[in-house]
């Protein structure tokens, strides 16, 4: 089998159309060698994808509209990212289909990254989700979700930058793995992995806050009021939300704030006083 990434003396940023036509289109961009991405923007249409090979990959699923359905034939398992939500999975060899399902709109972005490109940035730390990544996809496993969320808009955001990467710019590969590598530590932010026990009630818990800041940090409710959406109570919130997360509600916010500033600032090129407002 082939590998589904650059050959080793290919390395230059290209974009391959698979389909297009009167219905949409879907895009594949090689960024650098162990970087992929598929777009796709459809308009009632049925559009496959099949991938036959042996790299060990993340693969990142964002579906703004629409509905994916991954098969793995080696598992015999179907998998569904549906309109809204983005998705994280590990492969350690493919035998399996995507298949972009027919609806009104379309609008799917799957980002492939292979082992070797994460492996430059292990650390070996004990909590470290890069780590623990790398070391699912060593293991033999053809099809695994390690995450599901709503899509925010700190993750939207970043895609977008990807995505507008011009082919006729300068520097397009160090460019887009710049963004590649800004939405990793995004999406790796908002993973929980933990190396002590920590019982299932309090992890669905923490998950369910932090879900609603995620979606609401700009306006986030008060702690009293993400108490009640959690069916909780204060006290027991921001201690089981600082035992799971390693950190306090508030400051989680205010670090969700700053990374969409630090974005503002250096990509489109707004004053600190228009961002605070």
């Amino acid at each position: 089998m082939d590998s589904f990434f650059f050959n080793i003396t290919d390395t230059k940023y290209k974009r391959t159309e698979l389909f297009k036509g009167k219905e949409g289109y879907l895009n594949r961009v090689d960024i650098s060698n162990g970087i992929v991405f598929l777009e796709s923007k459809l308009v009632q249409y049925t559009q496959e994808v099949t991938l036959e090979n042996l790299d060990r990959m993340l693969l990142f699923v964002m579906v703004k509209k629409g509905t994916l359905t991954l098969y793995d034939r080696l598992s015999q398992k179907e998998m569904r990212v549906k309109d809204g939500e983005i998705a994280l999975y590990v492969s350690s060899k493919q035998d399996m289909t995507l298949t972009i399902e027919k609806s009104k709109n379309s609008d799917i972005f799957i980002l492939c990254i292979a082992d070797f490109f994460l492996k430059r940035y292990l650390s070996a730390g004990e909590n470290e989700i890069i780590d623990f990544l790398y070391h699912e996809l060593q293991k033999d496993v053809s099809l695994k979700i390690i995450d599901k969320q709503p899509i925010d808009a700190l993750s939207l955001y970043i895609v977008e930058k990807i995505l507008n990467v011009s082919v006729t710019e300068r520097m397009q590969s160090i460019r887009a793995e710049h963004r590649v590598i800004e939405f990793m530590i995004h999406r790796f932010s908002l993973l929980d992995y933990f190396s002590e026990e920590i019982d299932a009630i309090s992890l669905e818990l923490a998950a369910k806050a932090k879900a609603i800041l995620l979606q609401n940090f700009i306006s986030p409710p008060t702690i009293e009021s993400l108490a009640h959406l959690c069916a909780t109570n204060e006290s027991k919130l921001k201690k089981v939300f600082k035992k799971v997360h390693q950190t306090t509600l508030h400051a989680y916010v205010q670090k969700l704030r700053l990374d969409e500033a630090n974005l503002l600032l250096k990509e489109e090129n707004l004053t600190i006083g228009q961002i605070a407002k």
